[in-house]
């Protein structure tokens, strides 16, 4: 279902405050984005590790959109998570350690990860040994990675992102931002195409005039 937002989805970036100097402050979500920071449009997923739709988009529909749009610079893409905790008992754990992945950079190797091996540690009674070992196949600092998901704060962040997402209206996921119309559920790469296009077109031929 696609429908148009009243707000924008501004919420989503919450920068700090300016600097004096003639540098802009650094995006706090740039770890968790893909593409071109002033591409012509912008996508923000709210997504849950353990949810698998989100599984059926990250690893199916995910790498077409990443070939013909945010290679080609049409669109930038940022992740923002919205763990459903009530079903799934594993997500935030995931989502803490995907943050913590994303301050080494590593944010979307863990995320392919995650969701690859998601039938794995989602019945596990307690995962964070399984993730924090996936942070080798990441490339991650595995003694790093084990700091940060101890100190609290990465489940600080990730608080933060659900709430931010829940105050929107998410109340599912995947659920997808895209400059002020909403998509919600794992709809299939030709519905993607056609909002995207769409949106581009028009932006494109707005900036032309």
């Amino acid at each position: 279902m696609i429908r148009t937002l009243l707000v924008a989805a501004a919420w989503l970036v919450t920068l700090p405050g300016p600097r004096p100097g003639p540098r802009q402050a650094p995006d706090p979500l740039a770890a968790r984005a893909k593409g071109r920071a002033d591409a012509p449009v912008t996508v923000y997923e709210m997504s849950d590790f353990q949810c698998p739709y989100c599984r059926e988009f990250a690893l199916g529909t995910m790498p077409v959109l990443e070939r013909e749009y945010i290679q080609a610079g049409k669109v930038r893409f940022v992740y923002i998570n919205l763990p459903l905790s009530s079903v799934h008992r594993n997500a935030a754990a995931a989502a803490e350690v995907a943050v913590c992945a994303a301050r080494q950079q590593r944010f979307w190797a863990m995320h392919d990860l995650l969701f690859r091996h998601q039938d794995q540690w989602a019945a596990l009674p307690s995962p964070r040994a399984y993730l924090l070992a996936l942070g080798d196949s990441a490339g991650l600092d595995g003694a790093e990675l084990a700091r940060c998901v101890a100190s609290g704060t990465a489940a600080a962040d990730v608080r933060a992102d659900a709430e931010r997402a829940r105050r929107s209206g998410a109340t599912s996921t995947p659920t997808f931002y895209i400059e002020g119309a909403l998509l919600e559920g794992a709809a299939p790469v030709t519905v993607f195409r056609a909002v995207l296009d769409s949106i581009y077109l028009s932006k494109t031929a707005a900036g032309a005039r």
